[in-house]
């Protein structure tokens, strides 16, 4: 049966949120610009080309081990940027603030907010402010959108190739298991931090290595969605290996009790790349001689031979990973 209401499962960045923009929100406002598949989308303004992005923001709590939604707006928006092939210039910032949210607190966000943005030498240039009533709103919502200069247009899924080797940036699964050890709901608590952090360093460096074709920060959904957009744009499956993933224990541990996969929770610091195989040596070492990017790895290929995304376990069996469905832990980002 088709589903008839929104559901937490269709913003979790898997198959029912990406069929409801399909469905839905492409349906309406398809139009030559619109790229449902993209993290920001190139426009030509008096033969300049600029990046533009959109994003919001609903993690709780709005604190956390590592960051906070006020940075946390910033690097997300501006990572989006970056993975496109941007720098970051600009910013717009909308707040939407429950009544009864204590003033000290906004003041905290705000300025990790503005901090954040002066660590990019990113200005922010406009915003809105809405008032929304107790009960009606989760403390404090934020929606950004951002422009950068576009730098290097050569990214796209259309430039990936039968063979190109996957990277990773560092280990999956920090944001999403701090944040959920942050809400204590299992009883549990630990020193995990989120990797909220700005990867331009990573997405430059990159750059300037040469080989790339294509970036993405693996946010909602994890490793593995990003895995599933690269086998449905293209065409080739994934074979990722289990034993070069990164995974930090803590992480590997609280998923091993609570039933979660690693692959599938949020980052917010990672870069996942597509390397030409001939260049991949050279933008892994480029990214380990970065403190961002010191736990980077190769971990996989695209793989023509292949009709899934796949990971070859430790003992050398084959799993196949599906397109998220559930939500495991939603208003994670």
């Amino acid at each position: 049966m088709p589903d008839t209401r929104i559901t937490l499962a269709h913003g979790n960045g898997g198959r029912f949120m990406r069929e409801l923009i399909e469905e839905v929100f492409a349906r309406h406002l398809a139009n030559p610009g619109l790229d449902t598949q993209a993290d920001a989308v190139p426009l030509a303004l008096d033969g300049r080309e600029l990046m533009f992005t959109t994003d919001g923001f609903t993690v709780q709590p709005l604190e956390f081990p590592g960051g906070d939604i006020g940075s946390l707006a910033v690097h997300g928006t501006t990572n989006d940027l970056a993975v496109a092939g941007a720098v970051p210039r600009y910013l717009s910032l909308n707040a939407f603030i429950e009544e009864g949210m204590e003033i000290a607190q906004l003041d905290r966000i705000i300025a990790s907010l503005a901090a954040a943005a002066r660590a990019l030498d990113v200005e922010v240039v406009a915003g809105d402010t809405k008032v929304l009533r107790r009960g009606e709103g989760g403390g404090l919502y934020l929606a950004t959108t951002g422009i950068g200069i576009h730098r290097d247009s050569r990214l796209g899924l259309d430039r990936i190739r039968d063979g190109d080797a996957v990277l990773v940036s560092g280990p999956v699964g920090d944001h999403g298991i701090a944040v959920m050890l942050a809400r204590e709901e299992f009883g549990l608590h630990g020193e995990l931090r989120s990797d909220s952090a700005s990867v331009l360093p990573l997405t430059q460096a990159a750059l300037d290595t040469g080989g790339v074709r294509f970036m993405r920060d693996p946010t909602r959904g994890g490793l593995a969605t990003v895995c599933q957009e690269l086998y449905r744009a293209t065409g080739l499956g994934v074979r990722l290996q289990q034993s070069t993933v990164p995974v930090r224990d803590p992480v590997q541990s609280v998923c091993d009790m609570l039933g979660y996969d690693p692959l599938y929770l949020a980052c917010e610091g990672r870069v996942v790349a597509v390397v030409d195989p001939a260049a991949a040596d050279s933008v892994l070492q480029a990214w380990r001689n970065l403190p961002e990017g010191s736990g980077a790895s190769l971990i996989g290929h695209l793989d023509a031979t292949a009709r899934h995304v796949t990971l070859v376990t430790a003992l050398g069996g084959e799993r196949i990973l599906e397109e998220l469905e559930d939500d495991p832990l939603p208003r994670i980002c």
